[in-house]
């Protein structure tokens, strides 16, 4: 127990490093200024690219949201790839009472690319705008989220936001700040936009790649940028497409800068159970690189860091019980600050080892899904 207690405080102050890092530098969307001007040269156009596929509970909310933008000139382009639900349906009605909806029928997908990057690659090539936004059907916009994104694509080539995930079910309250805990104490978002200061500088642009990360729920380029790295195109077959269109930005020399989207943008990914575990299972070892070793050395990981502290609080020596009570009070400390910035319940990290447990089930899932051949299934199609 001891050894174990001691590897998991060495991991919770590394992550609390970076965590302090990222609450500290993790950049707002909401505190950019929105861009304004008079001349509509300095307020170039703007392509609000929304994929969509069986996407009838939540297409009508993201198209709207998109349409009430308090940025003067943009486009809304919405495809409807394919979709066997009402979506086509919504989408008609839309377009028939709002004029400045540009609905695209999507064309049949070939063979070689997957389900999102084919939607993406057919609305770019009819998006005329000098800034492309992609959102995924489940964000909705705050009213100054595209005129502040604009001021940011200004300073950067691209942009992503993490939006404030909307979570209601408790399965979502359990499992999505998961997600974001791990960005917080894993990745230093200021390495995202900059070089880190301590790597060599004939070091620097080799490594770049190292350090992206993107959120595909809203990602947006300057045209320039997006053409530079062959757009979607680029990543057809990419199951996790917004890391690699940010791999693709960094080996290019562009810049790319990470937002959170708290009062700006929002997502509720999954709305049950179901929706949750399938929608995770088709991407979480994929996110790993598919690296088996990488992927049971973060599983080991979790389950030291996150659970075993639980267990020695309750039957550990005296000793191992103050250790753990410290590890947990820090721990909890940084899903508190998140659950106060993000609006979650704070009570659900008290069930963090059932979080852990869960996330295990889903990652024994996954291995067994890829060493059998077996394909996930997301909007109908396999992935």
């Amino acid at each position: 127990m001891d050894l174990l207690l001691y590897i998991a405080t060495s991991y919770i102050l590394f992550t609390l490093f970076v965590f302090i890092r990222n609450w500290l530098e993790f950049r707002s969307l909401r505190h950019q200024k929105p861009s304004v001007s008079t001349t509509e040269e300095a307020m170039p156009l703007v392509s609000i690219c929304i994929p969509a596929r069986n996407e009838e509970a939540v297409i009508e909310r993201c198209v709207t949201s998109a349409l009430k933008q308090t940025y003067p000139n943009f486009e809304v382009l919405v495809l409807d790839d394919n979709s066997t639900d009402k979506t086509t349906e919504i989408l008609k009605d839309l377009s028939e009472i709002i004029h400045n909806v540009h609905t695209i029928s999507g064309k049949e997908k070939p063979g070689d690319w997957l389900g999102k990057p084919w939607a993406c690659h057919q609305l770019s090539e009819h998006a005329k705008g000098e800034f492309l936004v992609f959102i995924d059907a489940d964000v909705w916009l705050e009213e100054e989220a595209i005129a502040k994104a604009v001021n940011s694509l200004r300073q950067s080539d691209t942009i992503t936001v993490w939006p404030k995930q909307r979570v209601v079910t408790f399965w979502e309250k359990m499992i999505i700040p998961m997600i974001y805990l791990g960005l917080y104490t894993l990745l230093p978002a200021k390495y995202v936009a900059q070089h880190p200061f301590w790597l060599p500088r004939s070091l620097r642009q080799k490594f770049a790649p190292a350090f992206a990360a993107a959120c595909g729920q809203f990602i947006a380029f300057n045209r320039e940028a997006y053409d530079t790295i062959g757009g979607h195109a680029s990543v057809r077959q990419e199951i996790v497409e917004d890391v690699e269109l940010a791999r693709q930005i960094k080996i290019n020399g562009l810049t790319l800068t990470m937002y959170d989207g708290v009062d700006t943008v929002n997502c509720r990914m999954y709305h049950n159970h179901h929706e949750l575990f399938e929608g995770l299972r088709k991407n979480f070892f994929v996110g790993f690189g598919r690296n088996l070793p990488l992927f049971l050395f973060m599983a080991a990981m979790q389950i030291i860091v996150f659970v075993i502290p639980f267990v020695a609080l309750a039957i550990g020596s005296p000793q191992e019980k103050m250790i753990a009570g410290i590890l947990i009070a820090i721990f909890l400390m940084q899903r508190w600050l998140l659950d106060l910035k993000f609006k979650w319940n704070p009570f659900i990290s008290l069930l963090q080892p059932v979080t852990i447990l869960w996330y295990e089930v889903l990652g024994i899932r996954c291995v067994w899904d890829h060493y059998t051949g077996k394909k996930a299934t997301w909007k109908g199609r396999d992935v």
